[in-house]
């Protein structure tokens, strides 16, 4: 996929200007309603999901699917303009409305801060969080083995996210706030989400809708 000249340099000016936006604070009340969100390509389409859940009882309400043209090739640090469409679509579907969104990516553990969980929640106006299953940017030691233990993720000096172990003896997910939510919501939330996987429940769910839809075609998009 070939882009015109200039695009990916005003792609990361486009970040940087966002990102003066980005809000991160203590969440004023508990939330009610969390979702997840996940995307997969195939071909040039994303294929996303998001399912929206009680919370804290996490009970399933709702779920939507897309099929989204990607116009945007992959490129690192620009995961937004690439999945973003697709995510912000199928998320606009959900009823309830999420009080938070969890995000299959990076927050603000991110080279401009900006990463597709910033993005989309500064463009939804919702509180997001990122939760990555691997590390984009930073330096960090390893989490106790005990579900709970989380280390820093520190990137040129600042602190950008949680190395949290979320299962006893796995392998940690990398959290960081997305938008209008602090390191300690972040992290608290998703440990609320962990129901006996790596993966908080709202984007794991996410994720297996993808993955099927991914073997399906996407011409098994629907809602």
């Amino acid at each position: 996929m070939k882009l015109p000249p200039g695009s990916v340099a005003k792609a990361k000016t486009l970040q940087r200007r966002l990102r003066a936006r980005i809000v991160l604070a203590h969440l004023k009340e508990k939330p009610k309603f969390i979702a997840g969100a996940d995307a997969a390509f195939d071909g040039d389409f994303a294929l996303a999901a998001a399912c929206v859940f009680s919370f804290p009882a996490l009970e399933l309400l709702d779920i939507k699917t897309a099929c989204v043209k990607v116009k945007f090739p992959y490129i690192p640090g620009l995961l937004a303009f690439r999945e973003g469409p697709a995510v912000i679509n199928v998320v606009k579907k959900l009823r309830p409305k999420p009080d938070v969104l969890l995000i299959d990516g990076q927050g603000i553990a991110h080279p401009e801060r900006m990463g597709i969980a910033s993005h989309v929640g500064l463009l939804l106006g919702i509180p997001t969080i990122g939760c990555a299953k691997s590390r984009l940017v930073g330096e960090c030691g390893e989490p106790g083995k005990k579900a709970g233990s989380r280390v820093e993720l520190v990137y040129k000096g600042e602190t950008v996210g949680a190395v949290l172990r979320t299962k006893d003896n796995v392998r940690p997910m990398f959290i960081s706030p997305g938008h209008l939510v602090d390191m300690e919501d972040a992290v608290s939330i998703v440990l609320e989400c962990a129901r006996g996987f790596r993966m908080p429940e709202p984007t794991r769910q996410a994720d297996l809708i993808t993955k099927k839809m991914k073997r399906e075609g996407k011409q098994q998009c629907a809602g």
